[in-house]
């Protein structure tokens, strides 16, 4: 009988050498009838390796294939979650700057807890990964270090820090622009729903926040400031805490597009209006806050821009290396913002 008629699956994984002893055909041919990256021959040779080795249940080990050629042109990418809309927006523009360039980004999501970055990021590196891009960095977490010590090319996007190569939008500029806008409008109680405060995105727009007011000399009001988590769900009890003042803000800037959409909810269930009781910015601009039934105004965040420059640092960048890139948000004003009303 025929060889390819009668072969017995080797234990453990099977290798190319496995492939080429069951088919009579060499390693070396074997590899290149196997390789994705070359045109599919069809003929009665190639066909049989092909049908041999799924006999066998070969699966192309991308690891070892990295280490043949120094590069596999995949990049992985790891955000807390793809249900947030701008963690989506990111990947989406990564997936396309790395089509760009060639390269091809694979995506896995930890709910941003620590543990789970770690558990994605050893998933990633196995499937032989050029590099990390991440959207998950932590002020209290030492993750970035592991990745240095074990000479992981990784670069931050969104959220850097202060150690890592990173491409991120200017925060501190975007929350003094939507501050701003609503000072420019006449607003004095001006509440601020912010992140969390591991993440520097939102440590930047708290202090811009805190720029504006010091610079319209309007008293920081530690009552105004209530954080969140960058839900939806969050944003909608921040803004009942803010509604339940006995000084209630006229306007409020969050720092997230979801809390914003959150924050609409509550001031809804209050009986309130926007713009005419209340006020509203959010930040990012995400695809939905610009049909609602009263547009958001919000802080553009140049996603695209940022994907480009974390791709470049990647690429391009030494070890050891701690640049940081930062890509211009710009205000984008809508219906949710209009003067105060008077008293």
């Amino acid at each position: 009988m025929d060889g390819d008629q009668n072969h017995h699956k080797p234990k453990g994984r099977v290798t190319l050498l496995d492939v080429a002893k069951a088919s009579g055909f060499s390693k070396s041919t074997v590899s290149r009838i196997l390789d994705e990256r070359l045109p599919t021959a069809d003929n009665p040779s190639a066909r049989h390796v092909r049908e041999v080795a799924e006999k066998l249940g070969y699966v192309r080990d991308l690891s070892a294939a990295n280490l043949r050629r120094g590069s596999t042109g995949q990049i992985g990418v790891i955000v807390p979650r793809l249900t947030d809309t701008v963690m989506a927006m990111l990947y989406e523009s990564l997936a396309k700057a790395a089509g760009r360039n060639g390269q091809f980004a694979i995506v896995a999501t930890t709910d941003d807890h620590p543990d789970a970055g770690r558990a994605a990021a050893e998933a990633l590196i196995r499937r032989g990964v050029d590099g990390l891009i991440l959207s998950t960095a932590r002020i209290d977490d030492h993750f970035t270090d592991e990745l240095r010590a074990r000479h992981i090319p990784f670069v931050l996007a969104l959220r850097q820090n202060g150690q890592s190569l990173a491409a991120i939008g200017d925060d501190p500029l975007g929350g003094y622009l939507a501050t701003r806008h609503l000072l420019d409008l006449g607003h004095r109680r001006i509440g601020l729903i912010t992140g969390p405060d591991y993440a520097t995105s939102a440590r930047g727009r708290l202090e811009g926040y805190c720029k504006a007011l010091e610079e319209a000399s309007v008293s920081l009001s530690s009552d105004l400031i209530v954080p969140s988590t960058f839900s939806i769900e969050s944003g909608e009890l921040a803004a009942e805490t803010l509604l339940k003042l006995k000084d209630r803000p006229t306007a409020i800037f969050a720092v997230n597009d979801n809390t914003a959409i959150g924050a609409l909810s509550a001031i809804a269930s209050f009986g309130f209006s926007v713009p005419h009781d209340i006020s509203l910015v959010g930040y990012n601009d995400i695809p939905i806050v610009s049909r609602l039934p009263v547009p958001l105004t919000t802080v553009k965040v140049p996603f695209d821009h940022i994907a480009e420059m974390a791709l470049q640092l990647l690429n391009n960048a030494s070890e050891g290396s701690s640049e940081v890139r930062i890509a211009t948000p710009s205000l984008i004003p809508r219906k949710s913002t209009a003067a105060p009303r008077s008293h």
